[in-house]
């Protein structure tokens, strides 16, 4: 009768520990979300869209990952083509974001998800989605207005998105030294971390941020080119060359429209380093007879994120020092290369130029928020070393035994992001004459003919996701 007492206290000890995690399921908290996806990634490189949809794990709105799990189906219906659906799931989805802005309802809502992760691991907070996944959402929900011949629809989403960037420059610094005053709080050197923890510089490259986002930019101005807005265009490829200064098609439409828009000043600036676009006879058009292609090619699907174990000396609340062992969020330190699309036309080869790598903005992210991650790590270790201690004094060994299994098991690292995204975006802009042409075109081994329309002064879109041997595209006359 003594030993069912003894368990029943300890059990009654343990439910708080438990009840707090009631916002994201158990698979959720015990798993890795990378693991979780592993079938549904499988699906999607081979093409099997549908499948990948079916495979994805079902969460009801009150669970954490629930703008996630929305953010993934929205992505792989777009692939799949059903852009109505896709359309729906990402306007939800742009919803629960503008909700979780509002501060005052983030500070109330997140108690309980505070104590679940300080009681369990990262994976019980909320996701938020990182800057980068906002502005590749509204990118999408553009082309799936295109895809509805809804240019005004799609406007509004790229102004969307460069809005995520625009307010992301301007919290960026304060955020830096809000998060170096928190570490600095902390009884932690970070030196300890850099040390250990492995290197992502490789894949990050030479991003200077994980949120901007030259893609989104481009988009935006290509659309408000097709909407016969030259000065909003002009601004956002402009924006485009500063993240991507090397990219020639960029140079090109940066040269066209200073040029039509007689920006004298920026035309002797450009006039230099502009030389090999300036003396490509492709540049841009001289005469009404033509139009545009312009390609944008997905490359891939973006690594996920995978969890490094670390011993760090932590000094606990009775100032102690001690080795613990932590679980951490990382990315693959490499980058896959993709061979550029080439586009083949009347003898003539073009090839596709880069214009965002989401695994770099995806590292850098993570990178500038490890000292969040590895304070709230801080915080969970120490608040799960007094949980111990107070099942040991009222569970003896029994206590102990159950504490140490239970910090194993919670000890894992938040693996979630947005893993059905491309690895990289390209882009590849041409004049041609205006009429029916057939493009062909060759990428990672596979070739194809592409037959598109010009029409006089406008541009006719492609959009191709390229993923193992699969090849879709999209065509859309703007």
């Amino acid at each position: 009768m003594h030993n069912f007492f003894h368990k029943t206290r300890l059990l009654l000890l343990v439910i708080p520990l438990l009840s707090g995690c009631s916002a994201n399921s158990f698979s959720d908290l015990f798993s890795h979300y990378s693991q979780q996806m592993n079938g549904v990634k499988q699906a999607q490189q081979q093409g099997n869209f549908q499948q990948a949809i079916s495979l994805l794990p079902t969460r009801s709105p009150d669970n954490g990952n629930y703008s996630l799990g929305l953010l993934e189906k929205a992505r792989l219906e777009y692939l799949a083509q059903n852009n109505k659906q896709s359309r729906q799931d990402f306007a939800q989805t742009y919803e629960l974001v503008q909700q979780n802005q509002q501060a005052a309802k983030i500070e109330l809502s997140r108690g309980i998800e505070n104590i679940a992760a300080v009681m369990s691991n990262d994976n019980a907070i909320r996701y938020d989605i990182p800057l980068y996944e906002q502005s590749m959402l509204n990118s999408y929900q553009a082309l799936n207005y295109l895809a509805q011949q809804d240019l005004s629809g799609a406007l509004v989403e790229v102004r969307r998105a460069n809005q995520v960037q625009e307010r992301a420059l301007k919290a960026n610094a304060s955020s830096i030294d809000a998060t170096k005053k928190s570490i600095a709080d902390e009884k932690f050197s970070m030196d300890n971390l850099s040390q250990q923890y492995p290197s992502m510089n490789s894949a990050i490259g030479k991003v200077k941020n994980g949120f901007q986002n030259a893609y989104t930019f481009y988009l935006s101005g290509l659309l408000y080119e097709a909407g016969n807005q030259k000065n909003d265009a002009y601004i956002d490829y402009k924006k485009a060359l500063e993240i991507y200064p090397d990219n020639h098609y960029l140079q090109q439409d940066v040269w066209r429209l200073a040029n039509t828009l007689q920006m004298t000043n920026d035309i002797n600036l450009f006039r230099d380093s502009f030389a090999r676009t300036i003396t490509n006879k492709n540049t841009f058009a001289s005469n009404n007879t033509q139009g545009e292609v312009v390609i944008i090619i997905e490359n891939g699907i973006v690594g996920a994120k995978q969890e490094v174990s670390l011993s760090l000396p932590i000094y606990t609340r009775h100032n102690d020092m001690r080795l613990y062992s932590v679980a951490l969020p990382r990315y693959q330190n490499k980058l896959t290369v993709y061979p550029p699309l080439t586009l083949t036309y009347q003898g003539k080869s073009y090839q596709a130029e880069e214009i965002v790598r989401l695994q770099s903005l995806a590292a850098k992210q993570l990178q500038d928020q490890l000292p969040i991650i590895v304070t709230r790590q801080i915080t969970r270790l120490i608040a799960k070393e007094e949980i111990r201690q107070t099942l040991v004094k009222k569970g003896g060994d029994l206590g102990n035994i159950f504490a140490n299994i239970y910090n194993i098991a919670t000890e894992k690292a938040d693996t979630r992001s947005w893993s059905t995204l491309p690895d990289s975006i390209h882009i590849l802009r041409l004049n041609l004459s205006t009429g029916t042409h057939t493009l062909n075109i060759k990428i990672n081994g596979v070739s194809q003919a592409i037959e598109v329309s010009i029409n006089q002064n406008k541009q006719t879109l492609i959009t191709l996701n390229t993923i193992g041997t699969h090849v879709g595209h999209n065509i859309f006359n703007l």
